[in-house]
């Protein structure tokens, strides 16, 4: 039986995990899944790919937009949307995840989605900016075939839930890998108590998983199984794809600061950023929610002091719900069976449970 790390008696860092372990312990925070597992007319060709949306909030994400930042760890990778976040700080789309060739498709549904909740994009208003990362799913998905459509970012969106999401191989994780072994989907959070006052924030964190060769896996971090024969795949231009979400009031500036140590998470579990991954943080708080329209000339908002020792929380709960989120998209992925008979086996792990 596949689990969360937890589960398995691991635990990673030392700060307190919010109820569900999930980006969802965030509140409003909402996740939905599209998987595609089928075969393809064309002969050998095979659909192992999907659809991941996260959403900031059950509401309208244009007409309420929330602060947001990116940071590019290493930059070979093909996302559409990034430049106008960090320009502007707001997200006033879904975060979608999908394939790299699929990035145009879901790029186009998300619009459609958009644009039929808001008349007023692109008439009374100005336009919209669709956020949208990818990894490279090619050795077990038929990539060329593009097998995602318009529909499926809908349809995604639409199914989007505050519950615990699912992990492993599901929606944009179907067809990938993760040190060799199967990846995909995976996610964590942490709790951070102010000392001597009763104000506790969530921080929340998905990943893409699609990383590293078997060797650079450090599987003694995580008392995991050593026996296992080392995998000779490795993902084509893996990447990662990093989502931070939190409740925390931060200005854009300072969040980029929290998720840039997504990183150290990242480099815990093995990963050197190499060459051809694309290593990319997407990062936003629901503390603020920002009209589109207003007539104020001046907007107030909170912001954490920087220098308050909440901040040093905040940098540790985002590497330990990165590294966690990886892990637990290494163990609960299925083994999975794509194009051309290709195959990719689950991490087989050890129960640390007595």
């Amino acid at each position: 039986m596949r689990g969360k790390a937890r589960e398995l008696g691991i635990t990673i860092g030392t700060l307190p995990t919010g109820s569900k372990n999930c980006i969802t312990d965030v509140a409003g925070v909402q996740v939905g899944h599209v998987t595609l597992d089928q075969p393809l007319a064309a002969q050998g060709a095979y659909a192992c790919t999907g659809v991941t949306a996260i959403l900031p909030h059950d509401g309208n994400l244009f007409q309420q937009k929330v602060t947001a930042a990116s940071y590019v760890l290493n930059g070979f990778g093909k996302t559409t949307g990034l430049v106008q976040v960090n320009e502007l700080g707001v997200l006033e789309s879904p975060i979608m995840l999908t394939n790299t060739l699929s990035v145009p498709a879901v790029t186009q549904g998300t619009l459609q989605y958009m644009l039929e909740a808001n008349e007023d994009i692109g008439l009374t208003t100005g336009t919209i900016n669709i956020v949208v990362g990818e990894c490279n799913d090619s050795y077990l998905n038929s990539i060329r075939a593009c097998a995602i459509t318009p529909e499926h970012a809908m349809e995604a969106i639409r199914t989007a839930t505050d519950s615990t999401a699912q992990e492993g191989a599901v929606g944009a994780g179907k067809g990938m890998m993760c040190f060799g072994y199967k990846g995909g989907i995976g996610a964590s959070s942490r709790l951070v108590k102010v000392e001597q006052t009763d104000i506790c924030y969530t921080v929340g964190c998905m990943v893409l998983s699609n990383f590293g060769q078997s060797a650079d896996f450090l599987a003694h971090h995580y008392r995991a199984s050593t026996s296992q024969q080392s995998s000779t795949l490795a993902p084509t231009d893996g990447s990662i794809m990093i989502v931070l979400a939190t409740d925390a009031p931060l200005s854009s500036r300072q969040l980029t600061r929290v998720i840039k140590r997504c990183g150290i998470g990242l480099g815990r579990t093995g990963s050197h950023f190499s060459h051809g991954s694309g290593d990319i943080v997407i990062g936003f708080t629901t503390a603020h929610h920002i009209p589109h329209t207003t007539d104020q000339l001046i907007v107030t908002r909170t912001q954490l002091r920087e220098d308050h020792p909440v901040m040093n929380q905040l940098f540790a709960a985002a590497a330990e719900a990165t590294e966690e989120a990886i892990i637990n998209s290494l163990f609960q992925a299925q083994t999975t069976v794509g194009r051309d008979g290709h195959k990719v086996e689950a991490y087989m792990y050890e129960s640390c449970e007595k």
